[in-house]
């Protein structure tokens, strides 16, 4: 799974117009679900996500998690993460999981952090999305579970 994290102010996703998920600050994650992937992948991603110190201390030092600053974290499904540039100029997706098993481990991505008790919303996976977001910082962060 690749995660490209980015730290907000604020971040939405809508749909055809209608805003159907929004955060104020916090994590807005793009999620790329690969063929290999599996359920230890989602679980690991998260935990790492869950606890990583990229938010921002009195001192404005990135010093504390998501949690402890008391944000949120917006997700959304990003196949193009699996994008395959090595050849030509159109880019090819045969690395990305087939849709029906990525989004059960999209959705086992969210519950694993929701297990953390951090509030988690989430785009419409499979959907044509516009993302709103004002990055803090900015901080974008990419994870690879497989790197982990």
């Amino acid at each position: 799974m690749i995660a490209l994290i980015q730290r907000v102010k604020t971040a939405r996703v809508e749909v055809e117009g209608e805003v159907i998920s929004e955060i104020s600050k916090g994590y807005l994650i793009l999620l790329g679900v690969l063929e290999d992937d599996n359920e230890e992948d989602a679980k690991k991603l998260a935990r790492k996500i869950a606890f990583l110190r990229i938010m921002s201390d009195d001192k404005g030092k990135m010093n504390k998690d998501v949690k402890e600053a008391r944000g949120e974290i917006l997700v959304v499904s990003q196949f193009t993460l699996a994008a395959d540039l090595s050849r030509g100029r159109r880019p090819s997706f045969v690395k990305a999981k087939n849709p029906k098993e990525a989004k059960e481990l999209y959705e086992s991505f969210v519950n694993e952090l929701k297990n953390y008790q951090i509030p988690v919303k989430t785009g419409r996976f499979g959907e044509y999305m516009q993302v709103y977001l004002q990055n803090d910082g900015p901080v974008t962060i990419i994870a690879d579970s497989k790197k982990l």
